[in-house]
């Protein structure tokens, strides 16, 4: 009787990472990181805020503490910290205080929320160079992430689902341009 030879997969030398960033309006930032070349997944949510739940309604009033955030998980043998940080300070503005452009409040600050101690470091040196670069002072604030929360479902692929809405066309569509013209070479190649 023949045997059926089959490969064992190796254990890969790494796992994937996550990081958490606010920076105004959460389909905005998920159409963009789904985007990226190494990123393995996006998810819109709601981030450190004061109260145990969160939800849209909730968060919209202001009043929670929550930041409409992206969570993402992704791949550094691939795409590294540092060149997400490149993006997402490049897809906003850091510079604003609890808002980006029309969306204000404090749901929609600029925010980097991290998985580790570690993480955190790396975002404050990261950030300590960045802040070089703007004449302006960065507003971004810095922190572990704490209580997060999905969001709801019809949140999740936003722009991929409803590219021609209005604000999709007008605010996110554009944000999208913006990174594949200024980061080719880390957009995601079409499968």
């Amino acid at each position: 009787m023949e045997t059926m030879h089959r490969e064992v997969p190796h254990a890969t030398e790494h796992a994937n990472a996550t990081i958490t960033l606010a920076g105004g309006c959460f389909w905005c930032l998920e159409a963009v990181f789904r985007e990226v070349r190494g990123v393995v997944d996006v998810e819109c949510g709601y981030s450190n805020g004061t109260q145990e739940q969160a939800s849209y309604d909730a968060v919209c009033t202001g009043q929670t503490g929550y930041a409409e955030v992206v969570r993402i998980e992704f791949d550094p043998a691939m795409v590294s910290l540092q060149q997400l940080l490149d993006i997402f300070f490049a897809s906003h503005d850091p510079t604003s205080l609890n808002g980006q452009g029309a969306d204000i409040g404090t749901q929609y600050r600029s925010a980097i929320f991290c998985s580790s101690d570690a993480q955190q470091r790396q975002v404050m040196q990261w950030l300590d160079e960045a802040r070089r670069h703007y004449a302006h002072p960065v507003r971004t604030e810095v922190a572990r992430c704490e209580r997060y929360h999905r969001a709801e479902e019809y949140h999740q692929r936003y722009f991929e689902n409803h590219p021609y809405q209005g604000y999709c066309a007008v605010v996110v569509a554009p944000k999208v341009d913006a990174f594949r013209q200024a980061f080719p070479e880390w957009q995601r190649t079409a499968s």
